[in-house]
């Protein structure tokens, strides 16, 4: 077998770094492609599987291998607690293109409008995946396969479509636009094809965005306070989604 070091620098440039056991379990749940995994413990690592995914264990026992702590601190930029790490292939752009064009569609995709938090847009692709979302599609320069952006999304990149379009390229649904300015939500049923968006941190919709929306949709919200982080926005919505009539998965 060849060493675990060489196949980390053979395919750590374009590669996806999976931080963690939780990360790693998430991607072969989900059919992610993974060359090359280390650990500091086998053993323990192993136990874990035992524990939390007994669906992974054979697959586990195949694919990790046990380095020293040094060389697993010199294959990662800050080591994971569970001293696991993992790359696996990006999901090609064309796999996820396709995903999202598919009609008629069971579940709305969700749009990030110019986001700028790395950690947020990784929590709402993790949400996303929970709710068994279409896909998740980002707007403007940030990079949703960004690392901190897969170690935010626990590996569950693989679950759900994940790319970066201009607005003109969304796919096709009804555009359902998050704005204080909106209706209530509570008053709409949201349909599966749904492309629901979401504006940016500080500065929330762009205008391109907002004339392409549909329908503007306001959360409630309690008087004089301003707003909610965007992964919070995003959980609220695609959970009115849920229980007006969509996701049929858990009822």
């Amino acid at each position: 077998m060849t060493d675990p070091v060489i196949r980390w620098a053979e395919g750590a440039g374009t590669a996806v770094l999976l931080d963690g056991f939780h990360a790693l379990k998430h991607a072969l749940r989900f059919g992610a492609g993974v060359p090359v995994a280390v650990t500091t413990n086998r053993r323990a690592t192993l136990a874990l599987a035992e524990e939390l995914a007994p669906d992974l264990r054979k697959t586990l026992d195949a694919l990790l291998t046990e380095v020293s702590e040094e060389t697993y601190a010199s294959l990662v930029p800050r080591p994971h607690p569970t001293g696991v790490a993992a790359l696996a292939v990006r999901s090609s752009r064309e796999a996820n293109l396709r995903a999202l064009a598919r009609t008629p569609r069971t579940a709305p995709i969700v749009v990030l409008d110019n986001p700028r938090n790395l950690g947020n847009a990784g929590a709402v692709i993790r949400l996303a995946a929970g709710f068994g979302a279409t896909g998740v599609v980002t707007t403007g320069t940030l990079d949703p396969w960004h690392p901190t952006v897969v170690r935010g999304g626990a590996g569950l990149h693989f679950a759900t479509a994940v790319e970066r379009l201009a607005v003109e390229e969304l796919p096709a649904g009804p555009v359902f636009a998050l704005d204080p300015e909106g209706e209530d939500i509570r008053g709409t049923k949201l349909p599966d094809d749904a492309v629901l968006a979401f504006g940016s941190e500080r500065s929330g919709l762009s205008a391109e965005l907002r004339a392409r929306a549909d329908h503007l949709l306001a959360l409630p919200m309690r008087p004089q306070v301003s707003s909610y982080n965007l992964a919070t926005s995003v959980a609220m919505t695609l959970y009115h989604w849920s229980v007006t009539g969509g996701a049929s998965f858990g009822a």
